[in-house]
């Protein structure tokens, strides 16, 4: 059995998660875990006849995106949050005459009615268009039969518009049965939360790239007698690494030549430098503070002690606790559930006596109050805070699993309580020679 991570796109809830798990699982000899913070997919292989392209059909057949995992996505991810900024301030710098437009007649800003829905038309339309993606991800799940939590906003917005333009073509006084603020302020609300979520992410993957700067982008190395300076990443088994005074080592290895001394705190916890001769075991991440000397790379890039740190702290950002699974069986349904419950209170309301408009009203109520979707979130962005904030304090979970059972311990214990310090040793009190021999 092996793992490989998958990044995948276009996933909004924990309902779209679900049914990529589903669409992955049904390949047989498969076992999927979706994280829909990370917006990544780790699969487990049991059956060596199952290929990383039958992976990424299967989840496209879903109606999403799937490719391999990139190692570093920082830079990506940032460019993603500026872009959902712009548009989030656009979307609220356009919502504002959009609402006095819409609603002034209100408190007595009276405009023109032909001139206020032109207006109100235009704002909306520019509104939806930078928020196009939940009508896309939206009635793409609604055609495949598994919708999610952008198909409950699209719906809730596309039925606010499609009622004003029925109320401007069919009703006599249209203006006061106008709801285009309505649905633009759906999206724009939406785009606040689905921002936040965004920004609340990258925070606390921010541990995550720590551990990874721990590893220096170059490496000098001795090759056919000359000494030379490479990516970290061309680093080979049993090449010769050079470590100076002040150098982050970049390998796991043994050392070959000479001494020193090495900082392991970020690895071991243990706060004073470690004496390294020949013969003894230098680790990636660590920090030569003094001394010169020549290791032979024994593990390199992902074999290293901190590229496992790593991998265990995401593994564990992205596995699932069992009481996530509660919210995995109530997430699928919910959609579903939603959009049943509003079609029938648009029925009762419009057969007990009501006019279709009011009944309508009603029913777009009930789509839109359910768009955020708390249950799915709340379980998988408690468990990527926690271990991202425990890494940052050198605490490594190694499963949500065991972060669920860490909730009911009553009692810690402790093997070496002398790495439990905040790993910096300062001077507590100075006595002076001439004291000492007089006491």
């Amino acid at each position: 059995m092996y793992k490989i991570k998958f990044d995948i796109t276009g996933m909004s809830c924990a309902a779209c998660a679900a049914h990529v798990e589903n669409s992955v699982n049904k390949l047989g000899g498969v076992t999927s875990t979706v994280n829909l913070l990370q917006n990544s997919m780790v699969v487990e292989l049991e059956n060596s006849n199952i290929t990383t392209n039958d992976i990424i059909n299967a989840v496209e057949n879903a109606g999403y995106g799937a490719r391999l995992h990139e190692d570093d996505k920082r830079d990506k991810d940032n460019k993603t949050l500026d872009k959902k900024l712009i548009k989030l301030i656009l979307s609220i710098v356009l919502l504002i005459p959009l609402m006095i437009v819409g609603m002034g007649h209100m408190f007595g800003i009276e405009i023109r009615p032909v001139i206020s829905v032109i207006i109100q038309i235009a704002l909306t339309a520019i509104i939806v268009a930078l928020n196009f993606k939940y009508f896309t991800n939206g009635f793409k799940g609604l055609i495949r039969l598994s919708p999610n939590m952008d198909t409950l906003i699209a719906l809730g917005s596309a039925a606010s518009i499609i009622y004003s333009l029925f109320a401007i073509l069919f009703t006599e006084h249209y203006i006061h049965h106008l709801y285009f603020e309505s649905a633009a302020m759906i999206l724009t609300f939406v785009s606040v939360g689905k921002y936040f979520e965004s920004r609340s992410k990258a925070k606390t993957t921010q541990a995550i790239s720590k551990l990874m700067e721990l590893s220096p982008d170059t490496t000098l190395v001795r090759r056919d007698g000359e000494e030379i300076v490479i990516k970290t990443d061309e680093v080979q088994v049993h090449d010769v690494v050079i470590i100076k005074s002040g150098d982050r080592i970049s390998v796991d290895g043994r050392v070959i030549t000479g001494s020193g001394y090495s900082d392991e705190s970020a690895l071991t916890g243990e706060s004073m430098p470690v004496e390294k001769n020949i013969g003894d075991d230098v680790f990636c991440g660590t920090i030569l503070t003094g001394g010169y000397i020549e290791v032979e790379a024994l593990k390199v890039k992902s074999d290293t002690t901190l590229s496992k740190i790593i991998s265990l702290v995401e593994e564990a950002a992205s596995s699932k606790a069992p009481i996530a699974k509660i919210a995995d069986v109530v997430s699928k349904l919910f959609v579903p559930t939603i959009i049943a419950l509003s079609i029938l209170t648009t029925v009762i309301w419009n057969i007990s006596g009501n006019d279709f408009a009011t009944a309508l009203s009603f029913g777009i109520a009930v789509l839109v109050i359910s768009c955020p979707c708390a249950l799915g979130l709340a379980t998988p962005t408690a468990i990527m805070v926690a271990t991202g904030v425990a890494a940052s304090n050198s605490i490594l979970i190694k499963s949500s699993q065991a972060l669920e059972v860490l909730s009911k311990a009553q009692n810690i214990v402790f093997d070496k309580t002398g790495t439990i310090t905040e790993g910096k040793p300062h001077i507590s009190k100075v006595s002076l020679y001439s004291d000492i021999t007089e006491n």
